[in-house]
């Protein structure tokens, strides 16, 4: 058997550090090639952006124009000019106003009285049914020190697991309300595929360019957004809601919004073009265009 005898090693070892770094004349240049290139960048790179808040700009951006009413029953009528001012107006306002439609205003003001319940749910309760990107149904959560001045919103959709768990929590007043916004979503999109298909036959796209104007969109049907307003709520919180509408047009991609006023005495519409602002008619439709037919 072999042994290796250990190693000794000497008395004053070899210091390996490195020596210190040597110091620059305060006359020497620096080693970079143009420096009035990199002073630049580094001003413009750490510059601090100069921001608007939304609320304060908004206002003044607004535009008091009343969009038309359309007949929904004159679409059928040969030679109406319904069809031009639809295109019109989606084309300037991005929007348009739609009457006799054929669905009873009784039955409307009905489902939303029943809407009205939902919000009655404790906030405890609404934790195990809050949107998030894994669940895109239910409670809108709010954030905010003035959260009572904040509008609420639930987001309903044709989905089982968001009526099992409603039902958990509000038992059959759940179930009589999504039977009833079930019948009213369906008579909604009835009238919303005859909107789109006159986009859809008088575009100018598909006469330029011969194809369908939504031709390679993802269909996943209709998404219904229930909102409570506040009364006293104040003029700086409409900034609020502008940015959601933004980040939900940016988040959902989709075709047309129906929109059910009840009675509200202003309606606003932003758009790149500008801000509308308007009062709706009675009982009237707002139809405004989104991302995929603009």
């Amino acid at each position: 058997m072999a042994f290796s005898s250990p190693h000794i090693m000497p008395e004053n070892p070899i210091d390996f550090r490195a020596p210190p770094p040597s110091p620059i004349a305060s006359g020497r240049r620096s080693s970079v090639a143009n420096d009035d290139v990199l002073t630049e960048f580094l001003e413009h790179s750490l510059r601090v952006p100069d921001l608007v808040l939304p609320d304060k700009i908004f206002p003044r951006q607004k535009i008091v124009e009343t969009p038309p009413s359309i007949d929904f029953q004159s679409l059928h009528s040969p030679g109406s000019d319904s069809i031009p001012r639809i295109l019109d107006s989606l084309s300037r306002m991005g929007c348009f106003q739609l009457v006799n439609y054929g669905i009873p205003s009784d039955f409307t003001r009905m489902v939303l009285t029943m809407a009205a319940g939902i919000f009655k749910v404790p906030p405890k309760q609404r934790l195990t049914v809050t949107r998030s990107p894994e669940k895109p149904y239910g409670f809108e959560e709010v954030h905010g020190e003035e959260e009572s001045e904040l509008s609420e919103e639930f987001v309903w959709y044709r989905d089982e697991k968001l009526k099992l768990d409603m039902e958990t929590i509000m038992e059959a007043r759940y179930s009589n309300f999504s039977e009833k916004m079930e019948a009213l979503v369906s008579d909604m999109e009835n009238v919303a595929e005859k909107i789109m298909q006159i986009v859809r036959e008088n575009s100018e796209r598909k006469t330029m360019y011969g194809g369908d104007i939504l031709q390679g969109q993802d269909l996943v049907g209709s998404v219904c957004y229930v909102c409570k307003h506040r009364n006293n709520r104040r003029a700086n919180y409409l900034g609020y809601d502008v940015i959601k509408m933004l980040i939900r047009g940016t988040d959902y991609s989709h075709a047309l919004c129906l929109h059910i006023c009840d009675g509200s005495s202003e309606f606003h519409v932003y758009s790149k073009k500008g801000w509308v602002s308007f009062s709706p008619d009675k009982d009237a439709l707002v139809v405004t265009a989104g991302d995929q037919i603009q």
